[in-house]
């Protein structure tokens, strides 16, 4: 769809360039977005890379389980369901904690990992439950620490000050989290009624 979209977007361009004497314009900006996108990928490659070797080194030195642990008390009210089976809880605090430093890229492999593990503790294996619906909702509407993707567009935008989104960013993800949060806890409520 986003490709049929793309399409109909240059086809329009390309006309209206032909209609208005701009084709040259035209040219000269297919030529520098082209050369931006491959500027920006290489960015945002570094950066998730860099990001997903942090997380990597962090779950295998045992941080990951020392932050789980540390997280129990949240994730006993997230996930009670894997809390009480003890299974993917290690696997959804990666998860979270790369969404908290604003590296989603690097959260998806850790993401799936944790939906496989609750996937484990699900019985009805075609039904979603409580704790894979509250995972999913977490995962986009997570709040971040440090929006690493977000500094790493800006400086690549040229920003004179990538940094001064933070704290707007802080205020905009937690109210997100907590309203996702409360959403999810009285769908629940409800389904169980």
């Amino acid at each position: 769809m986003i490709g049929k979209i793309c399409g109909i977007i240059c086809v329009i361009s390309f006309i209206f360039g032909c209609f208005t004497g701009n084709l040259s314009q035209l040219s000269s900006a297919v030529v520098d977005g082209a050369s931006n996108a491959v500027t920006l990928t290489i960015t945002l490659m570094g950066m998730m890379c860099l990001w997903s070797g942090i997380m990597r080194v962090a779950q295998v030195s045992g941080i990951i389980d020392k932050f789980a642990s540390l997280m129990s008390p949240v994730l006993k009210f997230l996930f009670p369901d894997a809390y009480k089976k003890k299974n993917g809880l290690g696997e959804i605090a990666a998860s979270i904690s790369a969404n908290i430093f604003g590296i989603g890229n690097a959260a998806t492999p850790l993401a799936i990992c944790a939906m496989e593990k609750l996937q484990e503790n699900n019985e009805k294996k075609d039904v979603a439950t409580n704790d894979m619906i509250m995972f999913a909702v977490l995962g986009t509407a997570s709040f971040d620490i440090f929006p690493t993707t977000l500094i790493a567009l800006r400086r690549a935008a040229d920003s004179q000050n990538p940094f001064e989104i933070i704290v707007p960013v802080w205020i905009c993800s937690f109210l997100t989290a907590v309203f996702a949060v409360l959403l999810v806890k009285g769908f629940c409520a409800l389904k169980k009624r």
